[in-house]
């Protein structure tokens, strides 16, 4: 591969089907994920609103300005210009054509700005970073779509190791970051969140914040990666001496760094049970990509392969990302479940009519555990309400991959697909 090749992705279907149905569609997701590449397979013209001066100062004059050119017409990051949204909305009933535009953006913008929405006009795309199978680093043999429809886990060992592991952890899904050395990718994703908490962290909302201690809710978000830590305990953990760090302070900037898409939590699974023990509600807690966390603590591979147990988060971290992009074409969303009696499952997979548990382990020593785990979640659903798991399975760093005795799959992360 080249250093200019276009790296297919999961979103491109997605793309295409939304591009047939709205007359425009925005893509959503953290600045170097490939959203404008990605846009730039269907676009006929585009305009750059971050880096043409002369197209931002006319599109804040009059947004309908940079409007005309071939169709779809990508318009690259559209939240710049505050009256974007709108006009493109209104340009669409205009037209009454689909496949007029394609937004892209890499963060959320102020409820004021689509408070006009685009139902029936808009579609909207999220993008993430590159995940193992994007990156060709899975072999594929493992569909989740399929599984999920009945198909038995079955696969080769992909033999990636341990080592293998911790370098894409560390160098992240950043399709830029594909032609660098592992020392250079780590030193670009640590320049990365270091240009966030210096400018783009003020950009997205116009709070001035010191880039001092949004650096250190980094760094307590990546400690407590894929926990339920509460806001107070990031709190204290930011605050250290200094007293004025509050979770209402904490929450403020955690709020942020979700508007430029660099955190997505996972929420609460909520459905049927047949027990009678409550689910904790409180967010597992996840940066979009690994490498975010191991680049806030400033981590390094030789670190990472000397505290296992900190890596297993990362690992889970890793899959979470990658389950997300596999399971939205499918309409799907990612939870996690916590009741009170610290029953746990890592990630539910909910894509409506058809769900899914998984585990999510490091080594193939804990699958047995895991393993149960499911069984006994999965006996406390109220599945004549909610319907039968399409899967129980346990996703691990390395081995091979099949179906148990007792009906639970175990999935290579390195084999698994869309």
């Amino acid at each position: 591969m080249n250093a200019w090749s276009y790296i297919p992705r999961v979103a491109d279907g997605e793309l295409s089907r939304r591009l047939a149905a709205n007359g425009a569609v925005v893509i959503e997701g953290p600045k170097a994920c490939g959203k404008t590449e990605t846009a730039r397979q269907r676009a006929a013209s585009e305009v750059l609103l971050d880096i043409d001066t002369s197209a931002r100062e006319a599109a804040g004059i009059d947004p309908g300005l940079v409007l005309p050119g071939s169709v779809p017409r990508l318009i690259d990051e559209w939240q710049v210009v505050d009256t974007m949204w709108n006009r493109v909305r209104r340009e669409v009933d205009a037209r009454k054509a689909v496949g007029q535009f394609i937004l892209t953006g890499s963060s959320v913008p102020a409820d004021d700005q689509t408070r006009h929405g685009g139902g029936m006009r808009i579609g909207r795309v999220r993008m993430r970073p590159l995940t193992l199978s994007e990156a060709g680093r899975s072999t594929g043999e493992i569909s989740l779509a399929a599984i999920l429809e009945g198909a038995a886990s079955a696969a080769s060992d992909p033999g990636l190791t341990l080592e293998d592991l911790v370098a894409e952890v560390v160098m992240g899904g950043w399709p830029g970051n594909r032609q660098l050395s592992l020392t250079d990718a780590a030193q670009a994703v640590r320049d990365y969140l270091d240009q966030i908490r210096r400018t783009d962290i003020h950009m997205v909302d116009g709070v001035r914040r010191d880039p001092q201690r949004v650096a250190a809710v980094m760094r307590s978000l990546a400690r407590n990666i894929a926990t339920q830590a509460s806001l107070t305990t990031i709190a204290a953990d930011t605050a250290g001496t200094d007293a004025t760090v509050n979770y209402e302070t904490v929450g403020s900037y955690l709020g942020a760094l979700e508007r430029l898409l660099i955190i997505e939590n996972s929420a609460a699974w909520n459905t049927h049970m047949r027990s009678s023990h409550q689910l904790r509600t409180t967010p597992t807690r996840y940066f979009t990509d690994p490498s975010l966390a191991v680049a806030a603590l400033q981590a390094s591979p030789g670190t990472l392969l000397a505290d296992l147990s900190f890596f297993g988060l990362l690992f889970e971290s890793l899959v979470v990302r990658d389950l997300r992009v596999y399971s939205q074409p499918l309409a799907g969303a990612v939870f996690h479940y916590r009741d009170n009696s610290n029953l746990e499952v890592d990630a539910i997979v909910d894509c409506g009519e058809k769900w899914a548990a998984f585990e999510i382990k490091l080594g193939v020593s804990q699958v047995d555990h895991a393993a149960a785990n499911l069984l006994k979640f999965a006996s406390r659903v109220d599945t004549s309400r909610r319907g039968e798991p399409g899967i129980l399975a346990v996703i691990v760093g390395s081995g091979y991959g099949y179906v148990r005795d007792d009906g639970v799959h175990v999935i290579p992360i390195g084999a698994l697909a869309p």
